[in-house]
Order: C-alpha cells, then sequence, then structure tokens
C-alpha cells in the first residue's frame, strides 16, 4: 500500500512540474518564433526597399547573417547567397513562395527532428512579380526544453531524495524486481504482476529493433551494391583533400584499388585535380577527362557549411556516346557542305558561262542538261538527308503494319528495272511470303536503296539476285550483286555517312553516298540486323534480318 501511495504522489507531482515546465516552453518558443519572424520580416523589407530601388547590384554588396534567395516568377531561382543557383530546384510550389505570390507575403517553417533546429522562412513579393525570401535556423522546442532541463533535474533529485527518506524500504522493495528484469529476455514469470506490461513492452520492443536492425543492415547493403556498381565515379573531399568516400569507379580512375586517404597531385590525374581545387575554392567546375578508350565529364561542386567551404563532391560521367555523337555531328556537316558545295558549284559554273554569252547556241541544250543532272544530284541528296534525319530523330509517326516483304521486293524490283535495263543488269527475285510489322515506307527506302547500289555499282550485264526467306522468329532480306565489289579494308565503313568505295564510280552514277546509312538506320528502326560480305571484283551480299516478334 505505501509503494502504492508513494508511486501515486510521485507520479502527479512529476506529471504537474512536466506540465507546468512544457506549457512554458510552449509559451516561450511561439512568443520566440513570433519575434523571429518580425525580425525576419523587418530585414526582408529593407531588402526589398533595397531591391526596388538598386536591383540587383543591391544584393551583390549586401551583408547579412541570414540567407538571402531571390526567386522568379516561375520558381527559378535567381540569386542566393549560400548555394549556387544553377543547382537549386525550382522554388514555385515552397509554401511561402505560393502564399506570397497570392497575397504579398508568406510564411513558413521547416522542423528538423533531429537536429534540434527549425529554418523559418518569410517571402514578399516584388513589384516586378519576383519573390525575395529570407530564412533562418532558430532552435526547436526539444532544444529549449533541454535549456531548462539541468533545473528540472535538480528539483527531481529533491523530491527523489525526500521520498527516498520517507519511504526508503518501500522503495527498494518496489525496485528490486524492476533492476532484476533481463533486458535481453524478459520473463513475466519473473516479477510481480504490476510489472506485466513493462516486461511486455520490453520483449514486443527487442522484437521491433531487431527488425529494425536487421532492414537497416539490408539497406545499407543495397546502397553499398549500387554505389559499387554505378558506373559513374563518386568522390566526396575535404577541405584538405582528403578522401572522405567514394566507389571503384572513381577509385578505378585515380588509378587506385582501394580508396586513398587523400588525393595527391603527383599520382592524381590532371583534370580531377584541378576540378578539385576549384571546388574547394567556392566555383562549380566542369571538365572533360580524355583516356585511352572513354571519355568522362568531371562535374565538380564546393559542399558549404555557413558559408565556409569544407569540401567538394567530384562526380565522373562516362560521356563518351555522346562526344562521339557530336564528333559524328560535326563530321556530317562538313560532308553536307562539301557535298552541296560540288554541285551548286557546277552549277554556278554553267550559268555564268550562259549568262555571259559565251557558250554556242548548239551548246545550250548541253549545258542545261548539266544544269539539270546537277540539280537532280542536289534534291537527291536533299531527299536523302531529310530520310536520315527523320530515322535519327525518331520522328517517324506512321503507324506499323504487317508488310510482306517478297511482296515488297517484287514491287522494288519493277521500279527499277528500266534502271537496270539501261545497263544490261539482269534482276532477279526468288523465296517465300514473310510478313513482319513494320512501317512500309521505311521498309521500301531500305529495300530500294540496296536494289538501287547493287545496280550502280555493278558490271554492265551483272545480275542481282534478291532473295527474301525466314523462319518461325525471323525474316531474312539480301540482296547480291556481281559488282566491282569491297575491298577488306573498307567494309566496315560503308555504312558511314558520305563515304564512297569508288568516289569517281559514285559521281558519275548520280550516288549520295547516303544510301547504305539509310539502310542502316532503316534496319535500327525495326530492331533488325544487317551483314555484308564482300569480295573485290567479285560481288556483294547485303542481307538484313528482321525479327518477327518487335513493333517499332
Amino acid at each position: 500500500m505505501t509503494g502504492k501511495i508513494f508511486r501515486g504522489c510521485f507520479l502527479v507531482g512529476l506529471a504537474v512540474m512536466v506540465l507546468c515546465v512544457g506549457l512554458f516552453v510552449v509559451v516561450m518558443a511561439d512568443q520566440y518564433e513570433k519575434d523571429v519572424y518580425t525580425r525576419l520580416e523587418e530585414e526582408l523589407a529593407y531588402v526589398r526597399h533595397g531591391m526596388e530601388q538598386s536591383g540587383r547590384d543591391y544584393l551583390t554588396g549586401l551583408e547579412t547573417d541570414q540567407r538571402l534567395t531571390w526567386v522568379a516568377a516561375d520558381g527559378t531561382v535567381l540569386y542566393d547567397n549560400v548555394a549556387d543557383p544553377a543547382v537549386m530546384d525550382n522554388h514555385a510550389n515552397r509554401v511561402e513562395i505560393l502564399q506570397a505570390q497570392r497575397e504579398g507575403t508568406g510564411r513558413s517553417k521547416h522542423v528538423s527532428e533531429t537536429l534540434l533546429k527549425k529554418t523559418l522562412y518569410a517571402a514578399v513579393k516584388l513589384s516586378d512579380g519576383t519573390v525575395l525570401r529570407i530564412s533562418c535556423e532558430e532552435t526547436t522546442m526539444g532544444a529549449l526544453a533541454l535549456g531548462i532541463l539541468q533545473p528540472v533535474l535538480w528539483i527531481l533529485v529533491l523530491a527523489l531524495v525526500l521520498s527516498g527518506l520517507m519511504a526508503s524500504r518501500t522503495a527498494r522493495q518496489i525496485v528490486r524486481p524492476v533492476n532484476g528484469i533481463d533486458l535481453e529476455n524478459p520473463r513475466l514469470d519473473e516479477t510481480y504482476e504490476e510489472l506485466f506490461p513493462l516486461v511486455s513492452r520490453l520483449r514486443e520492443q527487442n522484437r521491433t529493433i531487431g527488425q529494425q536492425m536487421e532492414t537497416l543492415g539490408r539497406r545499407q547493403r543495397e546502397f553499398a551494391a549500387l554505389a559499387e556498381n554505378m558506373s559513374e565515379g563518386v568522390l566526396l573531399i575535404d577541405s584538405h583533400y582528403s578522401v572522405l568516400s567514394g566507389n571503384q569507379s572513381a577509385f578505378a580512375l585515380l588509378g587506385q584499388r582501394d580508396q586513398p586517404e587523400c588525393l595527391r597531385q603527383d599520382t592524381c590525374r590532371s583534370e580531377i585535380w584541378e576540378a578539385t581545387g576549384k571546388a574547394l575554392a567556392g566555383r562549380h567546375t566542369e571538365a572533360l577527362l580524355k583516356t585511352e578508350t572513354h571519355i568522362f565529364e568531371i562535374l565538380a561542386s564546393p559542399v558549404t557549411v555557413s558559408g565556409q567551404v569544407t569540401g567538394a563532391v567530384i562526380l565522373m560521367v562516362d560521356v563518351t556516346e555522346r562526344e562521339e555523337r557530336e564528333s559524328l555531328r560535326r563530321e556530317f556537316s562538313a560532308n553536307v557542305s562539301h557535298e552541296l558545295k560540288t554541285p551548286l558549284t557546277s552549277i554556278s559554273g554553267f550559268a555564268e558561262l550562259m549568262k555571259e554569252g559565251l557558250v554556242e547556241e548548239e551548246k545550250m541544250r548541253e549545258f542545261a542538261g548539266d544544269i539539270y543532272k546537277e540539280c537532280a544530284q542536289l534534291i537527291a541528296l536533299i531527299d536523302d538527308i531529310m530520310k536520315l534525319s527523320r530515322l535519327d530523330e525518331g520522328s517517324e509517326e506512321v503507324a506499323a503494319e504487317l508488310v510482306d516483304l517478297y511482296a515488297l521486293a517484287e514491287l522494288v524490283e519493277k521500279e527499277l528495272q528500266p534502271t537496270a535495263a539501261k545497263r544490261s543488269v539482269t534482276m532477279t527475285l526468288e523465296g517465300e511470303h514473310q510478313q513482319i510489322c513494320g512501317v512500309w515506307r521505311i521498309l521500301h527506302e531500305v529495300a530500294y536503296n540496296l536494289c538501287d547500289n547493287a545496280i550502280k555499282y555493278n558490271k554492265d550485264g551483272g545480275r542481282v539476285a534478291i532473295r527474301v526467306t525466314g523462319s518461325e522468329d525471323k525474316a531474312v532480306l539480301s540482296v547480291a550483286d556481281t559488282g566491282i565489289g569491297i575491298s577488306k579494308g573498307q567494309q566496315s565503313r560503308v555504312f558511314e555517312r558520305f563515304y564512297r568505295v569508288d568516289k569517281s564510280h559514285s559521281r558519275q552514277m548520280g550516288g549520295t553516298g547516303l544510301g547504305l546509312s539509310i539502310v542502316k538506320h532503316g534496319a535500327q528502326y525495326h530492331n533488325a540486323q544487317v551483314s555484308l560480305e564482300s569480295e573485290l571484283g567479285t560481288g556483294t551480299t547485303i542481307t538484313v534480318t528482321f525479327p518477327k516478334n518487335h513493333t517499332p
């Protein structure tokens, strides 16, 4: 009975004390928060006035302990005195920004329970529609409670001492079974009934902690596996160039098998070293690192704490494919310029002679024919470039349909019979009807260019054999000719844009150098494989294998 009375009085007194302390902390925290908001809004008013008078230049020379952020009407961060605006997220959906856009002013706060800090935000809308925001970190209610913990503990100790003097024996009898509880494996049969809820809670808590530890361990392993299997290299460096963290991709670029203690100028690649130095100086840096087989983009960003640079994050991204594409694009532009200039130069020359009256009457028709021929070459070149552009950009909007490759090849054979007859080239078609899902127009261009090339680069009186075969899961279109053939050294390049095996022969026949490039891109559009077999002076066979289960 004494123990129950003791517990009741003690718990009531403790509850009243906690309630009073809690109420005091809440009132004090609320008033403190209001004071902070008032101070922020006063400072914001001064900054707003300066912005209205001087614009962005006012922010450049402004010295303040608070964080200032200037946000455009669409949410883009225009200025921030702590972080780089270029890497900050869009602020259009921030609570204080939205409220300021609607009402002219706005408030919000973010509380961090782990750090016992909260960030208060105040925003005001400027006359040009942009929003100026100010923020600061303040102590949370939990931190205030910790501040008055010491006097509360003194009162509690005094209460405990007095209670102990009055009922020490009863207290010992109550505490003894509590101290005897096995925290690792608490059992209900080893204590009295009043402690059953506590023991049950301990057992449940042990199970929960075990599950949480297992979950945390699994997530840690998953994160480590993710970081280690990233193709991008990541390094976290402190202000003394010490390596705090990283992954194997980054260590490999540093020439290290394991995590090094720090970056050293004599062992580190110069691009990484220079980018790190600039980041530690407070500047975001981008650089290219070229190895024997790959090209990496180095992105170095400073890490700041309270306005001071404390380290840097180095990200190394493999951009080999992007750089190769850019190189091909530059080469393509140069080739297009050259291919367009050649016929235009001829047309200009013929036209100038005709304009100056230097062409005899009987030669006028011949010159007009030459101009017509060069114009036709230009039109063919532009058509092929447009076809390639559509295939590159994936801008084809034609719906896929079932296409009979044999019927398509038969149509192409008929279309090219007049061209083949001019050179006495015999065209044959054999095989079977095979249907695939694809875009008829693109497949027609593939077949047409294959057969057209086979005629152009054939010998007079030669043969072109078209064959359509297939199986349950694929269809095959092959075109074989008895033409000039392609040497081994040139076979890997014939699908490049504007590459010609025999430039003089190609120009004589009106080729643009883009036919096989269109074939390659058309095949890629349908997830098909292209193979080439050729022997110089004997002939060439090009085979396109289409999967039947693919829908472009």
